[in-house]
């Protein structure tokens, strides 16, 4: 559990400053680019394929871990430490963890699967655009701005799903070191001071880009 969430907290940092390019203000051309080169190079596919590998394995490890918790004790405590005895974020990484997913099925519907399968059914096929190398590449800044522009409901699903993976991150990102065996308390703390400041930026930068192009930041 442990090292299929640190694989996947190396993607966000990865998926977060690809992202991130849309704030160039070059009408999507480093974004665009940037998406591009992640679809079309053979190793980064490779790596997709080991995404997914590792969303699923976290998702059922996950599941399992929950069932295996709620079983060992039938019967509640008689005095509820609530906070004193963990955080409640920590108590609830199955509830975080449903919402993060949930939040993933609706981000691959609107990126990833226009991306990959366009023209296939019901999915339309993305839009293209030519820069000066004179490749026509997929304008998938178009697609951003198509989702998110005037779309106050989408905007908000996106923030609350980010909010979910943050809360999810701020136990998630320390206890993952404990569970490959680091004790040292020195180390935690580092890891901990760490997951704090990633839990906050990383989703807050997330939560950004659907704000950003909903008041027109961005352009």
């Amino acid at each position: 559990m442990g090292l299929t969430g640190l694989f996947l907290i190396s993607f966000l940092v990865i998926h977060v400053g690809i992202n991130a390019c849309i704030w160039a203000n070059d009408n999507g051309e480093m974004f665009n680019k940037a998406a591009h080169f992640m679809g079309a190079t053979v190793v980064i596919r490779i790596f997709e394929v080991g995404l997914f590998v590792g969303f699923i394995l976290h998702i059922i490890q996950g599941l399992v871990l929950e069932f295996q918790n709620r079983n060992k004790r039938q019967i509640g405590y008689r005095v509820r430490l609530g906070n004193r005895g963990s955080r409640w974020y920590s108590r609830s990484m199955g509830l975080l963890g449903t919402l993060v997913l949930l939040f993933l099925i609706m981000h691959l519907y609107h990126f990833w699967t226009p991306s990959r399968f366009g023209g296939i059914a019901n999915i339309h096929e993305l839009d293209k655009v030519t820069y000066e190398d004179g490749k026509e590449i997929a304008n998938l800044y178009a697609e951003i701005l198509k989702v998110f522009q005037g779309n106050l409901l989408v905007v908000l699903l996106y923030v609350a799903g980010c909010i979910s993976l943050a809360w999810h991150l701020m136990h998630g990102f320390q206890s993952a070191f404990r569970s490959i065996g680091v004790y040292n308390n020195r180390y935690l703390k580092m890891a901990n001071s760490v997951g704090i400041a990633f839990s906050i930026i990383v989703p807050l930068a997330f939560a950004m880009m659907p704000v950003s192009v909903y008041l027109d930041w961005i352009n």
